[in-house]
């Protein structure tokens, strides 16, 4: 899968499938991104391919440990964020640049406590009103041993 920034001076290919891709409702995703959610394609950043600079922006978060976002210098669209628990080991994709968003699907809601109320999800989708406990059941088995061999790196 292909994708970039609005003005095409960021590209970037996932050289794997994601492990999960979720859709966080929280309120700081819908104030970074305007918007009701963030759709995140999870993935080992060796796995991301990218061409073009790119600036590093430490944002604040809910956590109050920040992320990292990986932005176009020109155009400023956020591409991927890194976060502090595996920190630049993964990404956390934007599904909505990448060329083609609709092969990715979320896996997963989260944050679903803080979710605009018109936003209706899907009757069969997996959903927790935060954070899932644990991967186990939410990640299949191959997403969850790339996670574990990626932490071990």
């Amino acid at each position: 899968m292909e994708g970039g920034c609005t003005c095409g001076a960021v590209r970037y290919r996932l050289t794997a499938p994601p492990m999960i891709v979720h859709c966080c409702h929280c309120r700081w995703c819908q104030r970074e991104t305007g918007s009701a959610f963030v759709i995140n394609a999870v993935i080992e950043s060796g796995h991301v391919e990218a061409a073009g600079a790119y600036d590093r922006v430490m944002t604040p978060s809910e956590s109050g440990r920040g992320q990292e976002i990986i932005r176009c210098p020109a155009c400023r669209i956020a591409l991927w964020s890194h976060y502090p628990t595996a920190g630049r080991r993964s990404s956390f994709v934007r599904v909505g640049t990448l060329d083609a968003p609709d092969r990715c699907p979320p896996d997963v809601h989260i944050f679903t406590r803080s979710k605009q109320p018109w936003v209706v999800l899907p009757g069969d989708a997996r959903a927790f009103p935060d954070f899932y406990p644990s991967p186990e059941g939410v990640w299949n088995d191959d997403a969850r041993r790339r996670w574990q061999a990626m932490m071990a790196g």
